[in-house]
């Protein structure tokens, strides 16, 4: 018996969005023969040949083509009906994957999981940490969340939060380097400077701009090193808000130059382009932002 007709056009939509068999078997959790055989079942049945073979993967054929992008929208209004049948009540289902900086979700996203997780027994989240930029269609991503400008225009994108950047040290540090009182001050301090950002800081105050260049013994490609940095007194630094909201609740960590801005980052919820936004990630998106928002325990 062949396999069933919706699971062959959703292993099929699998295998061109990431490119592979085996990378669309690892996501639908089958081996790779399961998914060679389905894909070859499938093209048999229609009697068309479905994707072209290479040393540079997979692509799909011009069949192939028009056949994914009907069942790619198939699978999603099913995935829709099925939310309207059971109704808003019910909660979502299935399995819903997230990729997030790692250090905003060990502060903001994973400790209110169990909420929303509560809301929506019969969802699975997986949740994939990494600082980096990554394909969300090759790694079958249904939402990221991203700090700071889009690098494509054309992402589909919901901005969630506006994120205020403040400079940051503990008092320990203050108290063996002196306390900043003007942005030009920044230049005799030790800096943890951050790899992905610019080391010259801009600030504005009441219509005045300031611009510094800071120097420092120590660079750091994630928000996990400049936290830890800066926890052990090593020097200060610039971040967003949300960085260090349990230490400046706390007081084991100051906020600087209070009276001056710096530029903004803010935060994103972005789904991957040409697909339908599906409805746990839109509801994902729409508990971040709460979970952001003023005034809210997890927000600064």
């Amino acid at each position: 018996m062949g396999v069933d007709r919706f699971q062959a056009m959703t292993t099929f939509v699998r295998v061109v969005d990431t490119g592979s068999f085996s990378a669309a078997a690892r996501q639908l959790n089958v081996g790779q023969p399961a998914v060679s055989k389905t894909i070859a079942q499938l093209e048999n049945r229609l009697q068309v040949s479905l994707l072209i073979r290479s040393t540079h993967g997979l692509t799909p054929t011009e069949a192939g083509q028009r056949f994914y992008e009907r069942a790619r929208v198939a699978i999603q209004e099913a995935d829709e009906a099925e939310l309207s049948a059971r109704g808003a009540g019910a909660g979502l289902s299935g399995c819903l994957r997230v990729s997030a900086a790692t250090t905003f979700a060990r502060l903001h996203v994973i400790p209110h999981l169990p909420r929303f997780l509560d809301q929506h027994p019969g969802l699975e989240i997986d949740v994939i940490l990494d600082d980096r930029v990554i394909d969300l269609v090759a790694e079958g991503i249904d939402v990221t969340l991203r700090m700071g400008s889009l690098p494509d225009s054309s992402a589909v994108a919901r901005k969630l939060m506006g994120g205020r950047r403040s400079v940051f040290a503990t008092p320990a540090y203050l108290a063996r380097a002196g306390e900043p009182r003007t942005p030009g001050e920044l230049a005799e301090h030790e800096t943890i400077i951050y790899s992905q950002l610019s080391n010259v800081w801009a600030f504005t105050r009441d219509g005045t701009e300031a611009s510094v260049a800071v120097r420092g013994r120590v660079r750091v490609s994630a928000a996990e090193g400049l936290r830890a940095a800066v926890l052990a007194d090593m020097g200060l630094t610039i971040g967003s808000d949300w960085m260090f909201v349990p230490e400046l609740a706390s007081g084991e960590v100051k906020r600087l130059l209070a009276d001056w801005s710096l530029p903004p980052i803010d935060l994103w919820a972005v789904f991957p382009t040409g697909r339908m936004v599906s409805a746990k990630a839109r509801a994902f998106a729409a508990f971040v932002e709460e979970v952001m928002a003023p005034g809210h325990s997890g927000a600064a």
